[in-house]
């Protein structure tokens, strides 16, 4: 890629989106800011260069947040009229939660995103994320105390509601995408919340600027957030291995249920013992994903516990451990750790 203030070229773009030439569509999330409008911009330019490619569409959420957003939900729509691409916009309905409003109408936004995408028959949502959002993101996650997993940051691709999600400017810098906008003569809107410091991400935003003065530039956050990546992908690899090899002496005892040998599960090291817990209890709990701090507390009992029994020759007496967690029941009984769907919870009946 060229110089960070430098306008994409052509030639540049294919690289981009290479990966992508064989889908049968793909959906473009575009909200009218500098980074959506230029992954427009440059998805349209880069299909022109092919014979055959993806049938391109372009998406605008309008959460219904700000009285502008319809009108540069219009904007979108002219610019991707012009380009000859379709272009839907799909809105936010119902009420909105007092708190937690961000993280709200993101979820709400890749909801509608995936209808979108499985409407027109596409298999990829490509959204605008830039080298400057890894950033970003690296640094919400390494405040709140995530684990490597969470300081990964944001993939290239995932899956998200049963649609792949793909971020193909996530090297690009945002400087970069201006510059070409500013070079096609294509204009763009300002959400004034980008700046709104009552909100996580704008206050991180404006203490990059100290940040890169220290060495701590977008550049190297982001080249960090993927060496973390390498790290996080090599512990996966080893977590399947274990996982493998316990399944080999697995005794379930229910449908659903996860079961391993203690003595052969404190072997491992600390952090794939964390992740075998956490697969086994998102697998088959129903209170969603549970939290890494909990699993963290979880494994220090289950070490303590399985300790206690180290020497002891009558099971009867060598220390249990039963609890739930994320909807899921974990007990150590007689030399092996059960995880199994907890009890349903009973309703306390009101008084008559």
């Amino acid at each position: 890629m060229s110089d960070d203030n430098s306008p994409i070229s052509v030639r540049d773009a294919k690289r981009l989106f290479a990966d992508l030439k064989s889908a049968p569509a793909l959906v473009l999330a575009v909200s009218g800011g500098p980074d959506s409008v230029a992954l427009l911009w440059l998805a349209a330019r880069w299909r022109r260069t092919l014979a055959r490619g993806p049938r391109l569409v372009a998406v605008t959420i309008d959460h219904r947040l700000r009285p502008e957003a319809a009108r540069e939900a219009l904007d979108v729509k002219r610019l991707a009229r012009s380009l000859d691409l379709p272009h839907r916009t799909m809105r936010w309905t119902g009420a909105k939660p007092r708190r937690g409003v961000p993280a709200a109408a993101r979820e709400e936004r890749y909801r509608l995103l995936a209808k979108a995408a499985r409407a027109v028959g596409a298999t990829y949502v490509l959204t605008a994320h830039t080298r400057d959002d890894q950033a970003e993101t690296l640094l919400m996650r390494l405040l709140r105390g995530s684990g490597i997993a969470g300081l990964s940051a944001m993939a290239r691709l995932s899956q998200r509601d049963g649609i792949a999600l793909a971020r193909p400017l996530l090297d690009v810098s945002k400087a970069q995408l201006i510059a070409t906008l500013k070079q096609a003569r294509i204009g763009f809107a300002d959400d004034p919340t980008n700046r709104d410091e009552a909100y996580t991400r704008p206050r991180l935003r404006a203490l990059l600027p100290a940040l890169a003065a220290e060495g701590g530039n977008v550049r190297n956050l982001a080249r960090l957030a993927g060496r973390l990546a390498r790290a996080n992908a090599a512990v996966e690899v080893l977590t399947d291995g274990a996982e493998r090899f316990l399944a080999r002496d697995r005794s379930n005892h229910g449908s659903g249920a996860r079961s391993f040998d203690a003595d052969a599960f404190s072997t491992l090291p600390e952090e794939v013992r964390l992740r075998l817990l956490m697969r086994a209890i998102d697998a088959v709990g129903y209170e969603g994903p549970v939290e890494l701090g909990k699993v963290e507390n979880l494994l220090a009992t289950l070490d303590c516990t399985i300790a206690g029994s180290v020497g002891r020759s009558d099971t009867r007496s060598a220390p249990r451990l039963k609890q739930t967690l994320a909807g899921a029941l974990i007990s150590l009984a007689k030399g092996r750790i059960q995880i199994e769907p907890a009890p349903a919870r009973r309703r306390s009946r009101s008084p008559a």
